[in-house]
């Protein structure tokens, strides 16, 4: 790759980080480590990472509560690290703004593969070739949304959104006026398949409305709720 990209590895167990990024290496990824909650948040806020790989359970700050704060700074992607059977805890780190989660113990291959889909999946990384005639838009009067760049413009001016954020808009921008309940939702974007915490849904939605709003009212407001059934994107809202 022309520009590494570069992680952030979160886990209080050195032998789990190190594990990780031995293979992230291999893949020619630029890695930093954190052991502890407070020294993530430090390290997450001063550089701009390509990706993160936060683990739930730490003392002191835990990882939901890391990628809280982050989130309230940074679009970063974040891949949360779980144990198996904490599922309460995977649906609140989607509800907080997770981009990805993978279940311990894991397979190295299985995450450096995560990995490169997030990455893929990921604005931070896209901007590298906006030169490139893009072939892939979905234009509306105040919204345009560039697939070959992962990019999301609101009248002409920039929108940084986490990847499940711009999943989310481009789901509901590609069905423009058909209006999909939240557990649809759940399942196309986030994958469930069973009955998640639908207020994961909720959180987004609110999140992607206040992003859109920043840079464009009129953006933000063609993310309409259809009370006691869910959400849809309405084009010539004016």
């Amino acid at each position: 790759m022309d520009v590494a990209a570069r992680i952030l590895i979160v886990d209080d167990e050195e032998r789990i980080r190190r594990l990780l990024k031995m293979y992230l290496e291999r893949e020619g990824y630029a890695i930093d480590e954190a052991s502890n909650g407070d020294d993530a948040v430090a390290k997450a806020l001063e550089t701009d990472y390509d990706m993160i790989l936060l683990d739930i359970m730490m003392p002191g700050k835990d990882g939901l509560e890391v990628c809280r704060i982050i989130r309230e700074k940074k679009s970063t992607p974040i891949a949360m690290l779980t144990a198996k059977g904490e599922e309460a805890n995977r649906v609140q780190g989607f509800e907080i703004g997770a981009d990805d989660y993978i279940v311990k113990p894991f397979s190295p291959r299985e995450v450096v593969l995560r990995v490169k889909a997030l990455l893929r999946r990921s604005s931070q990384t896209s901007y590298l070739t906006t030169e490139t005639k893009a072939k892939d838009l979905l234009v509306f009067p105040h919204l345009t949304i560039d697939n070959d760049a992962h990019r999301v413009t609101a009248e002409g001016k920039e929108v940084s959104l986490t990847p499940k954020e711009y999943e989310l808009l481009c789901f509901l921008a590609k069905s423009p006026d058909k209006v999909y309940d939240r557990e649809h939702l759940l399942r196309e974007v986030w994958h469930y398949d069973f009955f998640g915490d639908l207020r994961t849904v909720d959180t987004h939605v609110k999140r992607l409305r206040e992003k859109l709003n920043r840079k464009s009212e009129k953006a933000a407001s063609m993310i309409v709720t259809v009370w006691g059934v869910g959400y849809k994107f309405e084009v010539g809202n004016e």
